[in-house]
């Protein structure tokens, strides 16, 4: 990776971030039956917008901090396609939602979708994390369980902070 491997893992860490922000509204939309499709695509545009939005900022805000300028033409660009890396997690959801307003699927179907789709991103994630990593492979299966547990607890806390 080089000298591209700090971009890499801020790409790979705001996507973690709007994955586990896109999981828990769905799973908040989902636990409400009185919303309908178009309150859910709402609700999931704007909660990971938000979350991409201050991971963008908080880069600018970390770069200023640091080097005492504002990020110029390449750690601008870099940032955005940070920043574009988070959005993409928005497309299939989306996709499955908009089906829903449409009348293609029902709205319970369309956000179990979502849900599946927002895990298996977080397992691929983790499993190339682990993977790429130089533990022993009872190694990597611990870590894989920790990093398991753990997303477990984060869908959880912002479950609830997402319920209150």
């Amino acid at each position: 990776m080089g000298e591209d491997a700090p971009e890499f893992v801020e790409y790979f860490k705001e996507r973690v971030y709007a994955t586990f922000t896109g999981l828990a509204i769905i799973l908040v939309v989902s636990a409400n039956d009185a919303h309908d499709a178009a309150h859910a695509v709402l609700a999931l545009l704007l909660g990971v917008v938000g979350i991409t939005a201050a991971g963008f900022v908080s880069g600018v805000i970390s770069h200023l901090a640091v080097h005492r300028d504002f990020p110029g033409g390449a750690e601008l660009r870099a940032q955005l396609r940070i920043a574009g890396g988070a959005l993409g997690t928005l497309v299939t959801p989306m996709i499955l939602l908009a089906l829903a307003w449409f009348g293609v699927l029902p709205l319970p179907a369309a956000l179990r979708a979502a849900e599946i789709v927002y895990v298996a991103t977080l397992a691929v994630i983790g499993w190339f994390a682990v993977r790429r990593s130089r533990l022993d492979l009872w190694k990597q299966l611990l870590a894989l369980t920790i990093l398991v547990t753990l997303g477990l607890v984060v869908v959880l806390l912002q479950t609830l902070a997402h319920s209150v």
